[in-house]
This record gives C-alpha cells, sequence and structure tokens, in this order.
C-alpha cells in the first residue's frame, strides 16, 4: 500500500470511528474507591471476526491519545504490521487520561464538581481491568495480541497476569519494564513537582479557565531531555544559537515542545495521575517474587529495546526476558532513546510484523483440523 493511499485510509477511518465511547458500571479501584459509571474512549480499525478473536489491543504512550495513527501510522492499516484486512485494531485511552476517558478533569457525580485534586488514585492493573470489561462489552471473546511500548508496554505485560476474559494469546512489550525502578519514579517526581511548584497548581483544584500550564511545559521539557540521548541532542543540534530567539538550539526546542504540548490541551492533572499509576507498576507486587510471576506468564512474548535508551534501559528488557518462559528479545540499534520505540517505525514494523505473522502460523498448525 502506496504511504499516501494509507494516509488517505487512515484518514477516512479516523474520522469515521473517533467518537465511540462505552460507559461501564461502578468501577471498584485498586485504592478501595468506586467510579461511578466510568467511561472510555476508543477507537478501532478493521472488522471482528464471526469467532470474535482478531483483535489486537494497543495500547499508547503516557502523552499520546487513542488515535494509533498519530504515533504508529506507518504500522497501521491494509497490509501492515497491524494490518486491518486481518485484524481488528483497538486502542482506548488510558482511565486518568485526558482525551475522553474518565480522569481528574471531568464531573465527580457525587459532587457536581470536577474531581481535580481529589480524583482517586490509579494504577496499571485499574487501566487494564477497565478495558477489558469495554472489550466484554464490545463482545471480545479473545485477543491475538496485546501491545505496546513504554507506558504502554506495562499495560501489555500487566494484560497477561490480571485479565482472564478476553484473555490475550500474545504480548508485545517495548522499552518497557516489569517494575518501576528509582530512576523513572526519580524522573517522574521532578515533572510532578515542576508541576505542583507552579502557584496556579493549588493542589489540583485550580479552574479549568487558568490551569498550571507554565508547570506542565516545564514537566514536558524534563521528560523530552529522558526521551532522547546525548548524541542524538549532539547531532540534531550541536551548540547552535538561533539568532531570533537568542538562544541555544536545544533551548529553543524544548521552550517549543513544552508549548506544544500545552497546544495539544494535555491536562496538569492527568500528567500527575498517570505518571503516579506508572509508578504503582510492579507485576509482583502482592503477587509473589518478581521472577515467580514473570514466570507464570506462558504466552509467546516479543521483547524490543532501544539500544541508546536511558530511561528504560536495555537490561530491563534483558531481564524480562531471561524470566519469561515464552519470550524473545531483540535490540534494535539507534541513537533516537527512549523515543525510538515511536521514531523508529520500519525497524518496530519489521519486529512487529514478523512476531505477529509467526502467531499465526504457530495458531495454524495447532488448530483441528478440518474434516473432509
Amino acid at each position: 500500500v502506496s504511504s499516501s493511499r494509507q494516509a488517505q485510509l487512515l484518514a477516512a477511518m479516523t474520522s469515521r470511528l473517533d467518537a465511540q465511547e462505552v460507559v461501564v458500571e461502578d468501577f471498584a479501584l485498586e485504592c478501595g474507591q468506586v467510579l461511578r459509571r466510568p467511561r472510555t474512549r476508543y477507537m478501532t480499525w478493521g472488522k471482528l471476526n464471526a469467532q470474535r478473536d482478531n483483535v489486537l489491543v494497543l495500547f499508547h504512550a503516557m502523552n499520546c491519545s487513542q488515535n494509533v495513527s498519530e504515533w504508529w501510522g506507518p504500522l497501521l492499516g491494509p497490509g501492515c504490521a497491524l494490518d486491518t484486512d486481518k485484524y481488528f485494531v483497538f486502542c482506548a485511552n488510558a482511565l486518568g487520561g485526558c482525551y475522553g476517558t474518565t480522569g481528574p478533569d471531568d464531573i465527580d457525580d457525587q459532587t457536581g464538581r470536577s474531581y481535580g485534586g481529589s480524583f482517586p488514585a490509579i494504577t496499571i492493573r485499574d487501566m487494564v481491568r477497565l478495558q477489558a470489561a469495554v472489550l466484554r462489552k464490545l463482545g471480545v471473546a479473545s485477543v491475538a495480541c496485546a501491545m505496546g511500548g513504554g507506558f504502554g508496554g506495562m499495560l501489555a505485560l500487566e494484560w497477561a497476569l490480571e485479565v482472564r476474559e478476553p484473555s490475550t494469546r500474545s504480548l508485545i512489550s517495548l522499552c518497557s519494564s516489569g517494575r518501576h525502578q528509582p530512576w523513572q519514579i526519580g524522573w517522574g517526581e521532578c515533572q510532578r513537582h515542576a508541576i505542583m511548584a507552579d502557584p496556579r497548581w493549588q493542589g489540583g483544584n485550580y479552574e479549568p479557565s487558568d490551569p498550571p500550564t507554565s508547570g506542565l511545559a516545564v514537566a514536558r521539557m524534563m521528560a523530552m531531555v529522558s526521551y532522547r540521548t546525548h548524541p542524538a541532542y549532539w547531532s540534531k543540534f550541536g551548540r547552535s544559537v538561533s539568532q531570533e530567539q537568542q538562544a541555544f538550539d536545544v533551548e529553543a526546542y524544548l521552550q517549543h515542545q513544552g508549548d506544544k504540548f500545552i497546544s495539544k490541551g494535555f491536562s496538569p492533572r492527568s500528567y500527575v495521575a498517570l505518571t503516579r499509576a506508572m509508578d504503582s507498576h510492579d507485576v509482583g507486587r502482592g503477587r509473589g517474587t518478581y521472577a515467580e510471576v514473570l514466570g507464570s506468564i506462558s504466552v509467546p512474548v516479543l521483547l524490543a529495546s532501544i539500544s541508546s535508551d536511558v530511561l528504560y534501559p536495555v537490561n530491563e528488557q534483558v531481564e524480562l526476558a531471561e524470566h519469561l518462559p515464552n519470550a524473545q528479545h531483540h535490540l534494535i540499534e539507534s541513537q533516537e532513546g527512549h523515543d525510538g520505540f515511536l521514531i523508529e517505525h520500519n525497524k518496530v514494523s519489521t519486529l512487529v510484523h514478523g512476531f505477529i505473522l509467526d502467531q499465526e502460523t504457530a495458531e495454524a498448525r495447532s488448530a483441528p483440523a478440518s474434516k473432509l
């Protein structure tokens, strides 16, 4: 499929399917609180088959939306790695997000005001359980593969442990880990404090018309440094100075990224809620030792690392591969850092496409022979 034709197809599908929403009845969170009728905004591509089992569940990166065409567009479409001729591709905005799914900016039915700073603590496990409830409402019987990178990779791993219906038959986790480590928790805490240091934060109870955008912009600037690498920044910016802004190019770039993030309408409250949820991530929490819990995941797993990732270093995916009994690990050589899984489309597509085709072949071989 040509890139122009693929873009046309994706645009048509996106415009048709962007507004889908499911409301789940009262939903109990790990923290003990109950969300009243939380809604989930999602998008789909392709068609659900008669067996209701040709489903690919995608989990977005923390700061992305459910619109896969915005971040993995080259992988999505007829004949692509995420083949919409074969599969029903599903992606939902995560619980706590700000692109249509219930989050801290929404109205609490009990008070008639936005949750604000009182939005309950949520976890990665809460997120996957809510999305599983949505898929059950859509009639999905089984998931062919659950996949994501970074934040999304955490959800993919948790799906195999937390969700029994619809269960997944394989997993893809890119540039992620089975537990948030002090390094990642530290980055998140610095970013949260940048937001909270903005006088307009007000404990998360700010007016929607006056959000703490200065703090959010700084948090985004911090994140953009952690997502890339020393070599990538040197080759991209060097010590060049923007005469217009009288600043180093890298300074102008980071300031632009902060402003761009604000213009996307990302919620400071969601940023805080989602980064805290990431810190809750530990597949062993309350289940057993880290190694034992990972060893209980029997489905085929594709793990991939970006060689230069400083946020989720390669050794974390190697550790996963050592404990997952049916995993394969691949190293993508790239100077793009953690963001490589969103930038190196050709390399990621090759791995994802090959893995999905391998699962198709394995399932075809194990299927009972049809009667003549």
